[in-house]
Order: C-alpha cells, then sequence, then structure tokens
C-alpha cells in the first residue's frame, strides 16, 4: 500500500480540464469534526483549482445538518450526487475528508458500485483515491470502519449520559416547553398561569380549538413563538413535565426534580379525558365514509392557493380551504356547496369528453408561443446566473436560492409538454360519454382519476353575488393539455 500509483497524486496523470463534483456536510452534532459547509466548499474548491479541475455550478451538492451515521436520516444531497455520478455528469468527486461523504460501509459500498461502472476518483484535502484501485477501496473501507465505530461510540455515550439523566429525574434538554425557562427547571409564571388555566378549561368541557383560538386572539405564543391550534393545545394537554413527571423512550421514569406546574391528579383526570375522547374519534373514523368527494385534489382556494377538502358541515357537504383550521392571518374559511360545484364540473367533463376521439396513441401538447419565450428567458437567467456565480460576483447561497426560483419556473413549463397516455379515457370519450359516466362499473376513483386527467385545477374565488343562488363566475375549470 506504500507504493506510489499515477492516481494517488503523481504529475504525471493529468486530469486538467475534467469536471468534477463537490459534496459538503455537516451533522447538528456528534461528528469531531465540525467544520461548516460553507468552509468545506472553499478547501474543496481550492483543491479544485490546485489539480485543474472545473466544477459546474450545478454539481455542488450539500446536505447541511445532515447525519451520515444515523441510518434513518435522509440525505438528498448525496442521492442527488449518487444519480449525477450515475449519468456519467463527472468521474471526479471532492469532499473535505471522507467521512463527510461516508459514515457507513453501506455508503462506500454504493459508492464503489457506481465506480465499477463509471470510473469515479475521490479527492480531499489530505489525497485521492482512485475507487477502482484495489489498495484504495482497502484503505477506505479501513477508514469509513473506523468513522462508524467513532460515531456508535459516541452515540453510546449520549444514550449513557441521557440514561443517566433520566433515573437522576433531571429534565430532557431540547426544545423550550411552554411554562418553563430553556433550563426545563425554572416555571416562567406568565406562561404557568396560562397552563393552568388550559387545564382547567378543558376539563370544564372546552375544547382544545376554542381554547386555541382564544389565546391566540389575546397575543399569547407558544414557546416557539408560534400561533397556538388545537394540535398545540392537546400536547400540551398531554405534556407529562408540566406534571414533573420524568419520561424516557416513551416509558415513565418516576417525579422529576423541577417544580410541577399541574398537580398530578388534575393531570390524570385530564389525561383519562383525552383517551376517551380520543376513543370517540376512532370510533367515528373507523365507521364507513358517508359521501365520496368526486373532485378530491382538485380544488383549490383562490385567496390561498392551497387545496380545499370536503368538510360534512350541517348545511350540506362543501368544499373548504385547508386553513380554516388556523388562528393567525392565514386563516380562511372559504367554501363552495360539494355538490352544486361537482354537477358543474362533471357537466364540463362530460362534454369535453364528448368532443375528443381516443385512437390507442399518446397524446403530447405543444407550448403556446408565450410560454416558450418564457421558457426561453428563464434559460437565458439561468445561464447568465452560472456566469455571475462562477465570476464570484455572487455568493454560493445567493446563486442557489435564485436558481430554484428559475428552475421551480422551467419545470412547470416543461410540465406542460408531457407526454399523457389516454387509455384512461377508454370508453368514455364520444357521443356516448354521458351513458358512460353513469354507468354502474364506473366507480368514483376511476371519475377523480378522469377529472385530474381532464382538470389542473379547479380554483374557487370569493363570490360577489350572495344568496340562494350559486355564483358561477367564482368557479374557474383550468384544463390540462390533451
Amino acid at each position: 500500500m506504500s507504493r506510489n500509483k499515477p492516481t494517488r497524486g503523481n504529475p504525471s496523470t493529468s486530469v486538467a480540464g475534467e469536471p468534477a463534483a463537490v459534496y459538503c456536510r455537516i451533522s447538528q452534532a456528534g461528528d469531531d469534526d465540525q467544520t461548516g459547509v460553507d468552509r468545506q466548499e472553499r478547501i474543496c474548491r481550492e483543491i479544485a483549482e490546485r489539480r485543474g479541475l472545473v466544477i459546474d455550478p450545478a454539481h455542488v451538492f450539500v446536505d447541511n445538518s445532515r447525519s451520515a451515521w444515523s441510518r434513518k436520516r435522509k440525505r438528498p444531497g448525496w442521492d442527488r450526487l449518487l444519480d449525477e455520478a450515475r449519468s456519467r455528469g463527472f468521474r471526479h468527486i471532492i469532499a473535505y475528508h471522507p467521512d463527510r461523504l461516508m459514515r457507513q460501509p453501506r455508503d462506500l459500498e454504493e459508492l464503489l458500485q457506481v465506480s465499477d461502472d463509471h470510473a469515479i476518483t475521490l479527492h480531499g484535502e489530505a489525497n485521492r483515491r482512485d475507487l477502482a484501485d484495489p489498495d484504495d477501496r482497502f484503505i477506505l473501507r479501513i477508514e469509513v470502519a473506523h468513522a462508524c465505530r467513532s460515531s456508535d461510540d459516541t452515540s453510546r455515550r449520549l444514550k449513557s449520559a441521557m440514561q443517566d439523566r433520566a433515573r437522576e429525574g433531571k429534565p430532557q434538554g431540547g426544545v423550550r416547553r411552554f411554562g418553563y425557562a430553556k433550563d426545563g427547571m425554572t416555571i416562567v409564571e406568565e406562561e404557568a398561569e396560562i397552563v393552568r388555566e388550559v387545564f382547567d378549561r378543558y376539563l370544564k368541557g372546552e375544547g382544545p380549538a376554542p381554547i386555541a383560538k382564544d389565546l391566540h386572539s389575546r397575543g399569547i405564543r407558544t414557546a416557539g413563538g408560534k400561533a397556538w391550534t388545537g394540535g398545540t393545545v392537546r400536547a400540551l394537554l398531554d405534556s407529562r413535565h408540566v406534571a414533573g413527571i420524568r419520561m424516557h423512550q416513551g416509558e415513565e421514569i418516576g417525579p422529576g426534580t423541577w417544580p410541577a406546574i399541574i398537580d398530578a391528579g388534575v393531570w390524570a383526570e385530564a389525561r383519562t379525558r383525552r383517551e376517551y375522547r380520543s376513543a370517540v374519534h376512532r370510533e367515528a373514523l373507523s365507521k364507513p365514509a358517508q359521501r365520496y368527494y368526486l373532485l378530491r385534489g382538485l380544488v383549490m382556494c383562490g385567496r390561498c392557493g392551497t387545496l380545499m377538502s370536503g368538510n360534512p358541515k350541517g348545511t350540506g357537504p362543501v368544499y373548504q380551504c385547508n386553513r380554516r383550521g388556523r388562528n393567525d392571518e392565514k386563516k380562511c374559511t372559504r367554501s363552495i356547496m360539494a355538490q352544486t360545484l361537482e354537477d358543474f364540473v362533471v357537466d364540463a367533463a362530460i362534454e369535453l369528453l364528448g368532443k375528443l376521439r381516443v385512437d390507442g396513441r399518446l397524446a403530447s401538447s405543444n407550448l403556446s408561443e408565450s410560454v416558450a419565450e418564457e421558457l426561453e428567458g428563464d434559460q437565458r437567467q439561468l445561464d447568465e446566473l452560472n456566469q455571475m456565480w462562477t465570476a464570484k460576483e455572487i455568493s454560493t447561497a445567493e446563486y442557489r436560492k435564485m436558481r430554484k426560483e428559475i428552475t421551480d419556473r422551467i419545470a412547470k413549463a416543461q410540465r406542460k409538454v408531457v407526454v399523457r397516455p389516454m387509455v384512461l379515457l377508454d370508453g368514455l370519450t364520444g357521443a356516448g360519454a354521458r351513458t358512460a359516466w353513469d354507468a354502474e362499473d364506473m366507480t368514483d376513483e376511476r371519475r377523480n382519476a378522469v377529472l385530474r386527467f381532464l382538470f389542473s385545477g379547479i380554483v374557487i374565488d370569493e363570490p360577489k353575488k350572495f344568496g340562494r343562488y350559486m355564483d358561477w363566475d367564482r368557479i374557474s375549470v383550468e384544463q390540462n393539455p390533451l
């Protein structure tokens, strides 16, 4: 392993001008080396400059606050890196250190598998590894195994410390809990009064949603500075910390060493009430649905841009904005009668189906002239942005933000030219469209799929006319290109 080979840095093997990718990662905690991703990127660029490698702005992959050791944690940057490597976008990967890339042997084996097909060379601050070379593969396996063992040891120490802390009754760290200071020990009396009020009102029969609405109207915020919702009120009612009970891994350990805000008996009574109401709610959910909302996934609020979902109100089924449960300035109660809207959209669908002819081929759509011009303009902006970033006129953070806005617009335009299979409409087009739609073997699920195929959205604006009659002008049916 001590012999010198050209792939280990011998200048006789030139890689100047070849494309390379940069990968940077930092964990929230647990790694000994906490070199920030910006500094890692700078070091990687210096390595590329020394070796004459060329870095495309699109080939800088970052996983910020992402663990490479955790088997459950997703790493989007790592996944994109492998995908681009498979598509032969580059054959050089630059990382500050191999443990930035991998702290699990299976990640290394995945990279080696890609390298078997595409001959990847891994560059670092201290050396470079030819992933096709048996010696370099052997050394990397040892390094990654050592990094994995180090992370395992760190995890074991942290778990042991947390168990000791739990046995001693000390509070668990993390985010601040409402009613207590950051240390989890000191009571914040102003918030403690709110905690007592919430428990008292709940035990007197008031629901979490009305309590949250009242707290919001009084300008009271959660520990994280957000508006109260029914969910955050329920979380407070379920919190054992306010009753001085220490939990660890979902189990009660015993009394904590911090002062309780709520008496244990009061908390137990609230818990019993919560379990009873949860059981009633589950029983209600287990009953078969009374109604299928035919336009699910299609109806959108013109004010908020969010979906409107079916809601069986007392006045009759409606589609209502999904922001109806919020208690801040984004709350929206816009709604529209479900049956009337569904009849209107189905009539539009039947009329459209009656004009269509399906011959078993695929139908594709073309961009309008205006959209094509917008797409060309976005592509020019993207090229100019790449030039500005390469010339260091803008920072990497600014580049990524602006690039995402442009690529999102391009992707939206490109979706309009996607080739779409017409088999879904088999038997539903032509003069017999209405009869086929109403046939007994036609399921609501298929009707919904057909409507999604035909229409991209049903936008509901604010009504301009009120009364017993429907304001048809507030409904905008957006058709998909066919």
